[in-house]
């Protein structure tokens, strides 16, 4: 897939106020820091289209930028400071728990995770409540430029240790990404294209 349009449509922290269009959404989601504005910006080939920061936790509202007049990326706040309920479950600011749980648009959502640390148990909370809930998702790695090769496929099976650990089946389907160099954009990019063509095809609501 070629991004030829991105553009910004609506921030907000009410998810009633989302763009009515009922258009696919992909929603991107990590901890903060993660580098989740340079990816975006990586792959609609903008250098400003997400805010990028040296500060952690800038994103606090739901970002909708609608690409190539046909899908929404949707650029959501860092769970970094989520907090461990009585169930021990994360619960994350409300208008995010309300978006994933509701917003009937929403077609897959991408949990970033910096490849550089060993799994963290934050990200691991948070996949399970993806889990938990059946909300479809990937995992994009991010910052492989970091890191050697070694280290990401040592990384990487570490956090495949600790899901199954968690009763995880199988991995989630994941990309390794690095904004800097490039690195995954097709990847990501021609999976969010095929699975649109699947949408638009069996669902008549898009």
């Amino acid at each position: 897939m070629k991004i030829n349009t991105a553009e910004f449509i609506i921030s907000n922290s009410v998810v009633a106020k989302c763009p009515a269009d009922f258009l696919p959404e992909y929603a991107f989601i990590g901890r903060s820091n993660v580098g989740k504005s340079s990816l975006i910006n990586m792959l609609t080939n903008h250098k400003n289209l997400a805010k990028t920061s040296g500060r952690p936790g800038k994103t606090q509202l739901i970002n909708h930028f609608k690409i190539n007049n046909n899908w929404f990326l949707v650029d959501l706040p860092g769970y970094g400071y989520a907090k461990v309920s009585k169930k021990t479950k994360s619960v994350f600011q409300q208008f995010i728990t309300d978006y994933f749980e509701t917003r009937e648009q929403l077609v897959c959502a991408f949990v970033l995770i910096d490849i550089r640390h060993e799994a963290q148990n934050i990200d691991i909370e948070f996949m399970s409540y993806m889990g938990e809930s059946e909300i479809p998702f990937c995992i994009i790695f991010t910052k492989a430029d970091k890191i050697s090769k070694t280290k990401i496929d040592s990384h990487i099976a570490a956090y495949k240790k600790q899901m199954f650990a968690n009763n995880w089946e199988e991995m989630p389907h994941y990309f390794v990404t690095s904004a800097t160099e490039q690195t995954g954009k097709d990847d990501v990019l021609n999976y969010i294209d095929e699975v649109n063509q699947e949408v638009f095809k069996n669902n008549s609501q898009f």
